[in-house]
């Protein structure tokens, strides 16, 4: 009987220090993993896939989003850098001809050659380099994911604020939120809500290609914070009525600060300011 609570002992001990594992696992890598089904529709009720796409998604994890994800494209390529979770990852996949497991770093992934989409549960402190990686490419069509909710807000003028990121890569991709994903559907619980970012590069941009450096230029200029407000950023580059005009005419008032004007008024404003757009 001695032996026998001994043995059991020692399993129930390994089974905590492998569950401590994992969680330890998920706090270096900043992972929090939706909880169940509901709260994996719950998202995907935000994602339109193009079916005739391939699929790259972000912390794949055991898989919840992964199988479902598969019914909805051709392709899926599943990224998951924890080899014990890429473990389970491919037993849950079993059967989904469609769908590739990649143990790895997504940040180190080669975009594919052809055109594509991104979906996952970013985790929260690699939210930036993420929407990076995505913003690099031009055959990536469209990106959805699962950021703090406060970081979706800022990048989506949710607190009547635009940050630089947005404003400067707005004339080729429009930024959405889609949704809210309570804290509570995640496991382990992390301190704040989620929110559902959306990412969809246009068909047609609103500046030319050729134009988008300047365009840039423009945005980082406005953003230097010189003068207190945008036209007086703005006019240590430009000829100070041309800017009052262009300013004028975006509905940009004189002592506008930059983070409160828009992104469509910043593309007016570079269509008033360079005669070639």
């Amino acid at each position: 009987m001695r032996g026998t609570r001994s043995g059991t002992t020692s399993a129930a001990t390994r089974a905590a220090a492998a569950r401590g594992d994992a969680g330890r696992r998920r706090r270096e890598l900043s992972q929090n993993y939706l909880r169940g089904s509901e709260a994996a529709r719950l998202f995907l009720r935000a994602v339109r896939l193009d079916p005739d796409q391939t699929c790259l998604e972000v912390g794949a994890g055991e898989g919840i989003l992964t199988t479902r994800l598969a019914a909805m494209c051709r392709q899926v390529i599943a990224y998951e850098i924890d080899e014990n979770l890429a473990d389970r990852l491919r037993q849950h996949v079993q059967g989904h001809d469609n769908v590739k497991v990649v143990v790895g770093d997504f940040l180190s992934a080669r975009p594919p050659s052809q055109a594509f989409q991104v979906v996952g549960n970013a985790p929260f402190s690699l939210t930036s380099p993420i929407i990076d990686w995505c913003l690099r490419p031009a055959r990536m069509t469209s990106a959805t994911l699962i950021t703090q909710l406060e970081y979706a807000r800022k990048r989506t003028g949710g607190f009547g604020r635009w940050s630089q990121l947005t404003v400067s890569s707005w004339p080729q991709v429009k930024w959405e939120l889609r949704g809210r994903i309570p804290r509570t559907q995640f496991q382990p619980v992390p301190r704040v809500d989620a929110g559902i970012l959306h990412l969809d590069r246009r068909a047609e941009p609103l500046i030319s290609p050729p134009l988008m450096a300047a365009y840039r230029r423009m945005v980082q200029t406005g953003f230097s914070g010189v003068g207190g407000s945008v036209q007086a950023s703005l006019r240590r580059t430009y000829p100070a009525d041309r800017v009052a005009e262009a300013c004028a005419a975006a509905g940009v008032e004189r002592k506008t600060v930059v983070a409160f004007v828009s992104p469509d008024q910043w593309v007016q404003i570079f269509r008033s300011l360079d005669a070639r757009a």
